[in-house]
Parts: C-alpha cells; sequence; structure tokens
C-alpha cells in the first residue's frame, strides 16, 4: 500500500502530467518583465538568440547602462532618449493630452501636425515631467527582516511604510537622488528605484492626426497596423544639466547616454528587446480573480462605452470644436474599450479559465503534501469563497463607474463638496463670494474641454442601461427622481441639464458672484449633486467598505499564493508583475496571420497606408502631402527596395501599458522601433502570456525618421541624432 504521502505525490505528478497537455509550448525567454538590475541571469538566453552588446551595457550602476537612456514620459508612458542634447522620443498618444493644451481651432496641430524648425520654435509643456532611473536595488532585506508572512496587511503594511520612509531618505542623503521604493511579488520582495526628474519638456514633433492616428479605433489592438504614433519632446535643464523649473534661460539635457538609431533595418526571426515601463499586470492571480475581469469587469466596461463613444462621435463628426474638446478623451476611453474585446476573446481562445483551474489543481495537491507549509492549504479556497461572496458588488459598482459616474455632469458633482465647504468656514459674504470664484476658476479645465449637448445624450444613452442591469439596487434617489421626471429618460436628462449649475463655468461664477453665507442650499440642491450625492453614498455605504475589505483580503492571499508558487518552482526564474517600474522584456521579430484578408506578415509599408486612403473617413484619411511624397517616391535614405518605406513591424516582446513609447531594440542595442500597441489576439497577455498569439507593435524608426525630415521638413533634428548602419 501506498503511504498517505506518496499517494499525494503520485496525484501531484498525474496532475501536472494532464497540466502539460493542455498547455501549449512556451518559449520562457519570450515572456517575462525583468527587473534590469537581475539581467545577469537572462545572459545565457539572450545571447543565443541574439544579444550582442555586453549584459552590463543594457544596465550598471556607473551610469554607463543605456537605463540612463530610457524615460518615465509624465504619469504613465515610456519615451527614450535619441541625441546628446535630449531629445526623447515617445508615442503620439502619450503627448496626446499635452499637446491638446497647446491646440486651439488656430492652431490645430491635431490637424496639421507641429515640427519645429529650431531650438526656439519648440514648445513649453507645463506640467510634463520625465524621470530618468539612475539604478535600482534589491532592499527586501531592509524592509522585511522580523516582519511575519503571516502577519495582516494592516499591521504588516504600518510597519513596512514606516521602514520605507526611513529608507527611502538613506538613499536620498547618499546619492542626492530622488528615491522610491516600490513592492514586488505582491510585497515579497522591495527595490528601490534611484530618480531624477526634469520638469522642463518642451514639443519638438507632433505628426497630424493622419499619421500619428491613422486608421483610428478601426486599426487599434490589432495587426496589421499603419500608424506612425510618434512624437517628439526636448528635456532642458538648468544649472549644471540639473532639474529645474521652466526657464527661457534653460538648456538642452546633455545626455550622456542616449540610443543610437539603426538605418539597417531587420529581418524576421531577428532578436529585440523592449525596454520600458509597463503598468499592471496580474499574471499569477487566481481563477476566482480572473473571472472578475473576464466575466464582469470587462463584459459590462465594453457596453457601456460603445454607447459613450456612438455619443461622443456623433458630436464630434458634426464640430471642429467638439472634437477637439473631445479628442484626448476619445482616445482614452475608446483604448480600453478595443483592448478589453481583445482581451476577453484572447482568454477564451486560450481557454484562460481552464488553464488557471488546472494549474491550481497542481497547486492543491503540492500543499496538501506533509512537506509543504500547512499555511498554504487554505489559500485557494479562501479566495473562492471571498470572491463570490463580492462578485455581485464588483458588478454594481462596475455599472456605477462606467454608465453613471461617465456621465460627466454626474462626475462633476464632486465639485459641490468642495464649493459647499466653504460655506461652512464662517467666511464673511465678501470673503465666500471671493473664495468661491477662485474656486471655481480652477476648475476651468473641466469646461475647457467640455459640450453641454453631447454631454447630455450620453446621460440619455448611459442611464437606461444602468437602470435595466442594477434595478434591485438602485438609490432609492434614483427610482425618486425617474419617476418624477415621468419615466422619461429624454426628460430627465433635459430638465437635469437645464436646472444644474455645472453645466458651464458661467452659470457658477454667477452663482458666486451673488452668493451670501445662507445659499449652502442652492449648491445641496443642484439635481447633477443630488445624483451625484445618492450613488456616492450608495457606494460608500453598501459596496466600497466591502469591496475594500476583500481586496485587503485577497492582496494578503495573493502573496501567500505567489511565495507558495515561487518556493514550488524553486528552479524557475520568476517575473514579478508590473507595477509601472523599469523592465526589460525581449524576444524575435515574427509575423502572425490575422483573420481577414490581410494574410501572414510581420512589417507594413507606405504603399500600405496609401493604399487605405479614404477621404470619406476621418480615420484612413492621409495627408496630401504624404500622398505627394510616395507618389514622387520622394523616400530619401528611409526606402526599401527604392519603393516604400516601412511604416510598423511586430515581435514576440511581453509588454503592457506604459510601454507605449517604449525603445525597440535590436542585438546591438540599437533604436529600431518605438512600441505602441499590442496585436488584439494578444490583448490578455496581462493575464497569459502565449508567444503564438501575443505581439508587441512599433514604429519602424525609418519611418519616424522619414515623416521628420521628408514631411515635417525637420531634417535638422534627424543629423543631431547618431545613425548606424
Amino acid at each position: 500500500m501506498f503511504s498517505i504521502k506518496n499517494r499525494c505525490r503520485l496525484l501531484l505528478n498525474l496532475i501536472i502530467c494532464s497540466v502539460a497537455i493542455l498547455q501549449p509550448a512556451r518559449s520562457l525567454a519570450k515572456e517575462g518583465m525583468w527587473i534590469p538590475a537581475t539581467l545577469k541571469n537572462h545572459e545565457k538566453p539572450m545571447k543565443e538568440m541574439g544579444l550582442e552588446l555586453p549584459i552590463d551595457k543594457l544596465y550598471n550602476e556607473s551610469g554607463t547602462g543605456l537605463n540612463n537612456a530610457v524615460v518615465l514620459f509624465g504619469k504613465g508612458c515610456t519615451g527614450e532618449v535619441i541625441s546628446s542634447q535630449g531629445l526623447i522620443l515617445t508615442n503620439h498618444h502619450c503627448g496626446y493630452g499635452t499637446v491638446q493644451g497647446l491646440s486651439n481651432v488656430q492652431n490645430d496641430y491635431f490637424a496639421n501636425g507641429f515640427f519645429a524648425q529650431n531650438q526656439a520654435g519648440e514648445l513649453p509643456c507645463p506640467g510634463l515631467t520625465v524621470t530618468f532611473v539612475r539604478r535600482m536595488e534589491n532592499v527586501t532585506e531592509k524592509i522585511l527582516p522580523g516582519i511575519s508572512d503571516t502577519l495582516r496587511d494592516a499591521e504588516r503594511d504600518s510597519l513596512i511604510a514606516t521602514r520605507i520612509k526611513g529608507v527611502e531618505k538613506e538613499f536620498e542623503i547618499k546619492t542626492g537622488y530622488d528615491a522610491t521604493i516600490k513592492p514586488y511579488f505582491e510585497g515579497n520582495q522591495y527595490w528601490v528605484a534611484i530618480t531624477e526628474t526634469f520638469r522642463d519638456i518642451r514639443l519638438v514633433c507632433f505628426p497630424p492626426n493622419g499619421i500619428g492616428t491613422f486608421g483610428g479605433d478601426d486599426e487599434n489592438w490589432v495587426w496589421p497596423r499603419h500608424t506612425g504614433d510618434f512624437s517628439v519632446f526636448r528635456v532642458y535643464a538648468g544649472a549644471e544639466n540639473k532639474p529645474a523649473a521652466y526657464a527661457a534661460t534653460n538648456k538642452p539635457y546633455a545626455a550622456n547616454q542616449f540610443f543610437n538609431i539603426s538605418t539597417r533595418g531587420y529581418k524576421e526571426g531577428d532578436f529585440s528587446m523592449v525596454y520600458g515601463f509597463p503598468g499592471t499586470t496580474m499574471e499569477y492571480i487566481s481563477s476566482f480573480e480572473l473571472n472578475q475581469v473576464y466575466a464582469i469587469n470587462d463584459p459590462i466596461s465594453i457596453a457601456a462605452r460603445t454607447k459613450k463613444l456612438a455619443t461622443w462621435s456623433k458630436h464630434m463628426d458634426a464640430s471642429r470644436d467638439i472634437f477637439l474638446k473631445y479628442t484626448s478623451k476619445r482616445a482614452g476611453v475608446a483604448n480600453g474599450w478595443k483592448k478589453w474585446q481583445g482581451e476577453i476573446e484572447g482568454l477564451r481562445i486560450n481557454n484562460a479559465p481552464d488553464k488557471k483551474r488546472a494549474q491550481e489543481k497542481v497547486f492543491a495537491a503540492w500543499a496538501a503534501l506533509p512537506s509543504t507549509n500547512p499555511v498554504y492549504r487554505t489559500i485557494l479556497p479562501r479566495l473562492e469563497a471571498e470572491a463570490k461572496e463580492v462578485d455581485n458588488l464588483i458588478y454594481q459598482d462596475q455599472h456605477i463607474k462606467e454608465e453613471v459616474l461617465g456621465i460627466e455632469l454626474i462626475q462633476q458633482g464632486s465639485m459641490v463638496e468642495r464649493l459647499a465647504a466653504s460655506f461652512r468656514l464662517g467666511f464673511s459674504d465678501s470673503a465666500l463670494r471671493d473664495t468661491l470664484t477662485k474656486q471655481i476658476n480652477a476648475m476651468s479645465w473641466f469646461y475647457k474641454n467640455y459640450d453641454l449637448e453631447t454631454d447630455k445624450d450620453v446621460f440619455k444613452s448611459l442611464m437606461p442601461i444602468y437602470f435595466k442591469h442594477c434595478k434591485k439596487d438602485l438609490p432609492d434617489f434614483y427610482w425618486h427622481d425617474y419617476k418624477a421626471h415621468r419615466r422619461s429618460y429624454r426628460r430627465w436628462a433635459r430638465l437635469t441639464y437645464q436646472r444644474s449649475l455645472l453645466t458651464s463655468k458661467e452659470k457658477l461664477l454667477a452663482f458666486a458672484a451673488g452668493a451670501q453665507t445662507t445659499d449652502s442650499s442652492v449648491l445641496l440642491n443642484d439635481p447633477a449633486w443630488k445624483l451625484y450625492n445618492a450613488v456616492a453614498t450608495h457606494r460608500k455605504q453598501n459596496l466600497t467598505p466591502r469591496i475594500e475589505a476583500y481586496r485587503a483580503s485577497k492582496h494578503y492571499l495573493n502573496r501567500l499564493y505567489i511565495k507558495a508558487q515561487m518556493e514550488r518552482e524553486s528552479d524557475k526564474l520568476f517575473f514579478p508583475d508590473a507595477n509601472l517600474t523599469l523592465r526589460l522584456s525581449y524576444g524575435d521579430i515574427k509575423g502572425l496571420d490575422p483573420d481577414g484578408p490581410a494574410g501572414y506578415s510581420y512589417l507594413t509599408t507606405l504603399g500600405e497606408v496609401i493604399a487605405l486612403d479614404d477621404t470619406s473617413k476621418a480615420q484612413f484619411k492621409v495627408p496630401a502631402k504624404l500622398k505627394e511624397l510616395y507618389g514622387s517616391r520622394n523616400f530619401g535614405r528611409w526606402s526599401i527596395g527604392d519603393t516604400t518605406v516601412p511604416v510598423a513591424f511586430i515581435a514576440v516582446n511581453h509588454t503592457s501599458g506604459g510601454n507605449s513609447g517604449s525603445p525597440v531594440l535590436n542585438g546591438r542595442g540599437e533604436l529600431i522601433g518605438t512600441n505602441f500597441d499590442r496585436a488584439y489576439e494578444g490583448t490578455m497577455s496581462d493575464y497569459l502570456f502565449d508567444p503564438n498569439r501575443c505581439r508587441n507593435i512599433s514604429v519602424d524608426i525609418r519611418y519616424t525618421l522619414f515623416i521628420i525630415e521628408k514631411f515635417g521638413g525637420a531634417g535638422w533634428l534627424v543629423n543631431e541624432m547618431n545613425l548606424v548602419n
């Protein structure tokens, strides 16, 4: 007879064999977002795949590593330094919000583009920053000693936060730079990033939408792509080449490390790397948490945004002024909408839920072994029970976020709380009026990009969806207000927008100009505020506390779960989930055969762009000058075969949001492109990476330089770069 221990081992081996049958063969060399300081562990597979430069040229602590040429662009993109004078290359969509703030009807950079003809013509970008990571260090031994793995998060987090604050201060004193410590592997490791942030950033090049957003939503998150998704900025520095606020006397940042630019091109099968700041992945979660993404959040968001985008598009197509107000907002909403559709499809095609469950059977059998830490045995049952307990609450909350707070006027109701607070501070009437006026003027950014009629139509589109799906859980006020408006969404919208002060800055300023200390009731009776307050109160009382408690418990259990997974497969190199910190991924350039007539390809060209030209569709309208350049074959040094220019290419690199704008490098560490998207078939890579389907999409650097030089007439910038063959 077998002992219990031997039976458990036999069961474990059987399950492992069954999982191996379920899972396709995969190359670990193509999966993972690796901390640069750990790249020594990958030197052998990287060199076998085609890495030619020394591994410590990618990252080192002496200041000579290429990590010093990669920047966090703004708050959530990546950029790369491409000249000794601080030129930064990133995506068009990463610069979109900044350029919207610089644009108006007279200077429509979306329609016409912007190409500075000299440094004096570069435009300051208020609020934009870029951050360099000078080095990274594993500080786990400074943070976790003496803190038990099973200590609950509230107490644990308090102890850790105190230690982090002290260690960060030590590094800042020692290095003279900023220091930020973040958790990895759900808090099983901690790393410090030593950083330097520059605040004087100026716009240099921004192609028109006919290049930078070519293909629009139709091509977003798909392959093939034909988008010149790039923009160029410059970092300026103050005295001693250090960060400084904007000043006319600042000089271009003198970069010690910047990327050489390859004009040689590449071929399928060539080695490539992506360096950047991936935002969020969840590779190690349970099937129960994956279900909340796959079956709850994504479908709700897709349905609501489909309605919202259709409404916005109708108004944007009818008015250029509304287009300019909503173009950046629309791009942000549409980006998630399209991505989540591909995510669901990819998870379904890859049988991701089944694969997760199969892996969990293996884990459960291992956890049951007498030699395994008994704490691990209850992790999965608890994750399952707690997820099922809150699934309906998450369902309700997601509907509120997308359908109720997706209406701008209701979302703006939060502004009333800040205004109303001024009435409780004991001001005189004149002081109150002055305070309210200043508060309202500080919120002008909202009204600069807001249209009442557009938002009213969104109200009429989204509110019925909320009522349909959450009718048993609506706040009482919503039923009351709906009935008071004769159960007509059209009437409800018309009267709400007619009566609310929040629909315009002018209404609010008029109220502020005549306000008295007894007038707070005017604000608190505003119909938009009442709708906001009712749903905010419902969330606060019935949803948020329980969801937050679940998230806290889930974080605790997931921390133990990933620790246990790493113990079970102690010989495997694990990469931490993305958390907007510097990472490097690598893989080969490889094509994809999508559904449809396009067929297998790994590269697209300008000829294909011209073939897609359709003046009846804004997203496929090619600028006249670009057509002229193609017609005359005026490609300069950027052509392939003297017949066209390469536009975009794909490779098997593991990327995520935040990798937008990342440098794509060849085996010599030279820039061959700028990452901007993923293929529709592989957008599930935040949860499951399949090298057969997952592809990152990049703008070919030769197309970028062709547009700068030939289309934009800014060849002076190309002369500033170091081109290599």
